[in-house]
């Protein structure tokens, strides 16, 4: 797929860095624009979506997890790659960005070249997600998802809002079913780069993931953890057709 073109969203309160990385962004043939607060997000979204946002935890009006948690409850936005730059070096708060569906994260200070990194593995990503299918929606368990619109429903009619990594992640399962998935197979597929090492990306992703399937118990009965392997999905997968 190619990245030329593609449009970025650039969220920070710091001007400084702004202005480099719109440069340094728009060089690599990105169209960026940028926003120093959350209003500006929303705003901007409003207008046209962007393609990935580059979203800073702290902002002066409104934190980034709050801006992250909208637009992923937007059914029009909520695919659009997330990657969130924190100050912070705890790791509570890269936990909770990866939590409310934040794609991947940066710590600041860091590299544009890194950044740029991240960004294209991403887009990468979205891109192998939207491949069409042969089989348009496949039926697993409880559950059909539609490989097309990437809905996602319940068979008592409840519409389940999937992010662009809850996607990718299910739909490497459903490819992929009663197999066991070791966490660099999930990372590479998923994030577009492996996993380094005591990242919690994968389980948390995982875990996400089991949330949107209602596949919370005690013992998970859909994506089940095989110790010391990875993961695996528990059921049969299906073409459907509607009646």
């Amino acid at each position: 797929m190619s990245q030329s073109g593609k449009s970025i969203l650039l969220v920070d309160d710091d001007q400084e860095i702004r202005e480099l990385l719109e440069t340094y962004l728009s060089r690599a043939g990105f169209q960026v624009r940028s926003v120093a607060d959350g209003e500006g997000l929303r705003r901007a979204m409003a207008e046209e979506a962007a393609d990935l946002v580059i979203l800073d935890v702290m902002l002066p009006d409104e934190d980034g997890f709050s801006l992250c948690r909208w637009v992923r409850a937007h059914q029009r936005l909520a695919q659009v790659p997330i990657i969130m730059l924190t100050a912070s070096s705890d790791e509570a708060d890269r936990v909770i960005g990866l939590e409310l569906g934040a794609d991947d994260y940066l710590g600041k200070p860091f590299s544009p070249r890194e950044l740029l990194a991240r960004i294209k593995a991403l887009l990468r990503r979205v891109g192998f997600g939207q491949e069409r299918s042969v089989v348009e929606v496949l039926a697993f368990d409880e559950w059909r998802l539609d490989m097309i619109s990437h809905r996602l429903f319940h068979v008592d009619g409840e519409e389940v809002i999937l992010s662009g990594a809850d996607f990718a992640l299910l739909k490497l399962f459903l490819d992929h079913p009663q197999q066991i998935l070791d966490r660099d197979t999930i990372a590479n597929a998923t994030r577009g780069r492996e996993v380094m090492p005591l990242e919690r990306i994968v389980d948390m992703a995982v875990s996400r993931l089991r949330q949107r399937l209602r596949d919370t118990g005690k013992a998970p009965r859909l994506i089940r953890t095989v110790r010391g392997a990875g993961y695996l999905l528990a059921a049969q997968v299906t073409p459907y057709h509607h009646a």
